[in-house]
């Protein structure tokens, strides 16, 4: 089966660096589907600006044009920090013949030894590394044994190998920030052209980031 490719994050709110990057990764690697999964109780970030149903609405009305995108609420339902590695085990136990792909930024990945039990992350899928201009994948250091041991310039490998690899995809380059919508709402001016208008009329309407 295609691999599924795992996109979790705050998406506070959801934005076109998100959506692009999505649909890049869906394409150039094959995958059967690209699904997003917002955080409930993000571990990294204390409170988030909109609530978790809220940006659980946005993420699912920013998708609904792309039938290759679905959205996942399990980190929305469950109790407690949304720790990727519980998620990713979850979604192995539910797709247990199918290749699952977490898909992070190049950013995410150099911080990856600071996240909840990250050395077992690859047992339960692949690791699909979302790279830009001017970042380096690292060559020591505990991320460069990581990266020594288990990447692969092979798209095959994801496709006939449930989990256990790392792969570098280059992505269109969007200097987009939820932050930096945050900041323009909570200024008064219109985040039109950054995120989907449907997105945008959330925004507005429940003023989640007045």
């Amino acid at each position: 089966m295609s691999p599924i490719g795992i996109f979790g994050g705050t998406f506070d709110p959801i934005h076109y660096g998100h959506l692009r990057t999505a649909l890049e990764l869906l394409q150039a690697l094959r995958l059967g589907e690209v699904r997003f999964i917002p955080s409930g109780d993000p571990p990294h970030r204390g409170d988030t600006f909109a609530d978790a149903g809220l940006r659980l609405q946005m993420v699912t009305s920013a998708i609904a044009v792309e039938p290759g995108f679905t959205v996942d609420d399990c980190e929305v339902r469950r109790s407690g920090p949304s720790f990727t590695v519980d998620t990713l085990a979850a979604k192995r136990a539910e797709f247990s013949s199918t290749p699952l792909g977490l898909i992070i930024g190049m950013d995410a990945f150099l911080g990856l030894t600071g996240w909840h039990r990250w050395e077992e992350l690859l047992d339960f899928a692949h690791i699909i590394v979302a790279h830009r201009p001017g970042w380096r994948v690292p060559d020591s250091g505990p991320l460069g044994e990581l990266v020594a041991r288990h990447s692969t310039e092979n798209l095959d490998h994801i496709h006939a190998e449930l989990n256990g690899r790392i792969y570098v995809q280059a992505v269109t380059q969007l200097e987009v920030s939820s932050t930096e919508i945050r900041s323009l709402v909570r200024a008064g001016r219109d985040p039109r052209f950054l995120t989907p208008d449907v997105i945008r009329d959330v925004i507005i309407t429940s003023g989640c980031y007045q």
